[in-house]
């Protein structure tokens, strides 16, 4: 049945990737039956405004509180606030930005269908074993510690430089940059931005729509494990907001949904953050998650990881949680 909530103001960030996935979200609530106009209003965020600080100078950087401002949220925190202050009814989200513990004030009220979540090595000239068949001692970008720990552990004679930046922005560096080999991102965002066909095959895929004679090599999730809600598009509302979060419930993916928070109550349980170095990998088969992580020592870049898996109920995440981390911290206290 048609139903309105006029005008549905949907925030977001400026990129065009930020922009496509509230235009994602937009699309998913017409398919539910909305009825009412759509305002998309863009809000940038401190992490947008700082360009110039890498993303782990934002730990060593403060608020008024002292806190960093990594733990705030820096690509979530002004999108909040426009909650707050009534100027939004929902914020759109990359999941895997969002921290992992929020305000009571907020809630994650949906997920969408959730996109590939592998993480893609792009090269210059065609590299079909992907990290495997870098030269010795390439040098790879990324702004991401998690990729930074993984192909360093892969391959301890890469040399990784960080990189900030959208992703077109990202992938002009790396063609103007020949003495870097590889660049890692994200092939949910290359698909959602037509840099890469939904089709296109895991060992070797030219990129599209750009002038950049690129390549692009998925890289095994059971392999390289992803970021937790990597690939998972996220709204956020009040939690007060009860009239918001009926409307939103209603383009919720729950499959994804379980899984996405699967993830974040390990990565609560471990008390970690957006950029953690923690690679995980969930599979959902009749109500059943599993759930695979691999965690590396935030102090001791030579450690290395702890990695191990556990299946539960997808409606017990916080128990999944906890048995995943007795299972790589026996020692540890339970919750």
């Amino acid at each position: 049945m048609p139903f309105s909530h006029s005008p549905f103001i949907l925030g977001t960030r400026g990129s065009e990737l930020a922009l496509t996935q509230a235009r994602l979200t937009e699309a998913a609530l017409r398919a539910t039956g909305f009825t009412g106009a759509v305002v998309i209003r863009i809000i940038q965020t401190i992490g947008d405004k700082r360009p110039d600080l890498k993303l782990a100078e934002f730990s060593q950087t403060g608020g008024q509180d002292g806190a960093p401002l990594l733990d705030k949220g820096i690509f979530t925190k002004e999108l909040e606030e426009a909650l707050l202050r009534h100027e939004i009814h929902a914020a759109v989200h990359s999941l895997k930005d969002v921290p992992t513990e929020i305000a009571p004030a907020f809630t994650l009220s949906a997920t969408l269908p959730r996109a590939p979540i592998e993480d893609v090595l792009i090269t210059h000239t065609p590299c079909p074993g992907g990290l495997r068949d870098l030269p010795q001692g390439a040098t790879v970008a990324t702004s991401s510690v998690r990729r930074a720990r993984q192909a360093r552990w892969l391959r301890p004679d890469l040399t990784i430089v960080d990189i900030r930046g959208n992703v077109p922005t990202r992938l002009r560096k790396l063609a103007e940059t020949p003495d870097w080999q590889g660049l890692l991102l994200a092939r949910a965002g290359l698909e959602r931005l037509g840099f890469l066909a939904r089709d296109a095959a895991a060992d070797q895929a030219p990129l599209m729509g750009t002038p950049h004679n690129l390549h692009v090599h998925t890289l095994d999730p059971t392999d390289f494990l992803p970021a937790a809600g990597q690939g998972a598009i996220a709204i956020e509302c009040r939690s007060e907001d009860a009239a918001t979060r009926g409307v939103v419930e209603r383009l919720c993916d729950w499959p994804t949904y379980h899984r996405v928070m699967a993830e974040r109550a390990f990565l609560a349980r471990l008390g970690a953050g957006c950029q953690t170095p923690v690679g995980m990998w969930t599979t959902l088969t009749n109500d059943q998650i599993t759930l695979q992580a691999r965690v590396f020592d935030e102090t001791d870049p030579r450690a290395a990881p702890r990695e191990g898996s556990h299946t539960g109920p997808d409606a017990s995440p916080a128990l999944l949680a906890e048995a995943l981390h007795q299972t790589l911290f026996p020692d540890a206290q339970s919750h």
